[in-house]
């Protein structure tokens, strides 16, 4: 991996990622600084739920460690319902849940677009002829708010925003509208939005990950801490538990699914920061990096096994050697860190470890079935539901004096069925006030109201009941899976670091909304229109809001 990183930055190289590596002493602490930083770092490790930080915190000995050092919220919440990739990386940098900003999800239904399964992609333009949803243009077309690095550069043209990702949708939904740069990794190469011209960073990146895909990957190292976890286990047709992320030559789907693809995005970070002298400039710059490995490595393999311990000791290390490279830089830089959900484990590896009640969801909960039955009880040709994950549609060719029966029919038949916990009405969900409570202690349907978008919400949402699995039968790449309104899905750290600052600790919950105008205090931006708030990272009698 050395020879990747070191392609892609022109004076200086970052250490591999691929292997052990040393540690770098943080830098010496100095008074806390007064005046603003000059760029803002803002990382999101996609899937790095609550409780996988609780379970390594104490074996983190690089990146991670340092931020430890800082301001550390071990409860921060993604709280809404739909605790999807695109959701949680809107919350991170507009401030605002997903029923302000639109996305309410990874994919919804648009039954007067042109398309058979009637399905829009969070970060598309379905407008583009010929396009689906798994064939797409990369858009920010349905983020409905500005981001901080949006308002940043209208507050300030001088200010850069940069973003960078393993997947567009986590890219485009903490970049915003009005990035200098936005790549991401589209399954083969890293790319950018249309229009963009092409950029010598991004081309660098290209090659050096085309070099290193050509090659074999041998097995990782295993630390010792990740011995007792390196046990096989029976998922489906797989045996898994024990991978250290071999890779045979060409292999960019098993590239994807591994340290490297952090490696690879992190070093591109670093050469953006190089190459555009970002926060050395008059005005704050931004650089937002999303880790999207862990979340590959968690629905491939589950969260609870060896490869995830390994995966984690790999991004510590990648972190680490990227703040080092900022460090050598002289670069006055303030890092946050979080997550955009959670996870949970595979059912299998569950009910090895004392929770026998896991399990998988049934067949039975399906909207083409149920949809059927009902147009069978109430005379009703074609089709009736159509379905976007928990989002239930009444399908537009259902006569509009039958829409409420089939909704009321839906809600019944699926309440009665045993591994769902609620079948709630876009009209209910509507109806009930956004909450502003501690977000452990919302209902399931103001969780779901806070991710409830008229237009693009489903007419019924479902809810599975805690410990039941959305995957029915597992396969290669998803065996795990997250998108409940459970705490294992929607609690993430939210960490703050920035050299010279006072560390705490406050266990207490709080929200990803707050990291927006968290940042925004730090750097002297007025915002209006936030629904976070602003977390006072002065651990002493100071108050960094005011």
């Amino acid at each position: 991996m050395k020879a990747l990183l070191a392609a892609l930055l022109v004076t200086a190289t970052v250490p591999a990622v691929a292997q052990q590596m040393p540690v770098p002493a943080a830098p010496a602490p100095s008074p806390a600084a007064k005046a603003p930083p000059k760029l803002l770092v803002v990382i999101s490790v996609d899937q790095f739920s609550a409780d996988l930080f609780a379970q390594y915190r104490d074996k983190f000995t690089d990146g991670f460690a340092r931020l430890l050092q800082g301001a550390v919220f071990p409860s921060g919440y993604q709280s809404h319902a739909a605790t999807e990739t695109c959701p949680g990386h809107s919350t991170i940098l507009t401030g605002v849940h997903p029923a302000t900003s639109g996305i309410i999800a990874n994919t919804w239904l648009d039954q007067k677009v042109g398309r058979a399964d009637k399905l829009v992609y969070c970060a598309e333009d379905e407008r583009v002829p010929g396009s689906n949803h798994d064939d797409y243009t990369p858009s920010d077309l349905h983020l409905k708010v500005p981001t901080l690095g949006d308002l940043m550069k209208r507050a300030n043209p001088a200010s850069r925003v940069v973003s960078v990702a393993g997947k567009d949708r986590a890219a485009i939904m903490m970049g915003g509208h009005n990035t200098d740069q936005i790549w991401f990794w589209n399954g083969k190469t890293v790319a950018t939005l249309a229009g963009r011209p092409a950029n010598p960073v991004a081309d660098r990146t290209n090659q050096a990950v085309a070099a290193l895909i050509a090659q074999p990957q041998t097995a990782l190292p295993v630390p010792g801490y990740c011995a007792r976890l390196m046990q096989g286990i029976a998922i489906g047709s797989q045996t898994l538990g024990a991978g250290r992320f071999e890779r045979a030559a060409g292999d960019a789907k098993a590239f994807r699914a591994s340290p490297a693809l952090d490696g690879a995005v992190f070093a591109m970070a670093a050469g953006f920061i190089q190459d555009m002298k970002l926060g050395q400039g008059a005005a704050t710059d931004l650089i937002a990096i999303g880790a999207s490995a862990t979340d590959y490595v968690g629905h491939a393999y589950g969260p609870g096994g060896g490869e995830m311990c390994v995966q984690l000791a790999q991004l510590d290390a990648t972190i680490g050697a990227f703040f080092a490279t900022l460090d050598g830089w002289n670069i006055d830089y303030e890092v946050v860190l979080t997550a955009d959900h959670g996870g949970h484990d595979a059912t299998e590896r569950q009910q090895t470890r004392a929770m026998p009640m896991e399990t998988r969801v049934s067949t039975d909960v399906s909207a083409k079935a149920v949809g059927a039955a009902i147009g069978k009880t109430l005379g009703i040709a074609g089709p009736v539901l159509l379905s976007s994950d928990g989002d239930l549609y009444v399908s537009n060719d259902v006569p509009a004096a039958k829409r409420d029966a089939v909704i009321a029919e839906t809600v019944r038949r699926f309440k009665a069925m045993p591994q769902i916990a609620a079948a709630l009405t876009a009209k209910e969900i509507a109806a009930t006030p956004m909450p502003h409570t501690p977000p452990e202690t919302w209902t399931l349907t103001e969780r779901a109201r806070a991710s409830f978008y008229p237009g693009r919400s489903g007419d019924v949402l479902l809810l599975l009941k805690p410990r039941v699995t959305g995957i029915p039968t597992p396969g290669p790449g998803y065996v795990a899976t997250h998108g409940s309104p459970w705490d294992y899905d929607r609690r993430v750290p939210i960490l703050f670091w920035r050299k010279g600052m006072a560390g705490f600790e406050q266990p207490l919950s709080v929200e990803t909304i707050d990291i927006a105008p968290t940042l925004a205090a730090t750097i002297g931006l007025p915002v209006t229109g936030m629904e976070g708030r602003c977390l006072d990272l002065d651990g002493g009698s100071g108050d960094s809001c005011r």
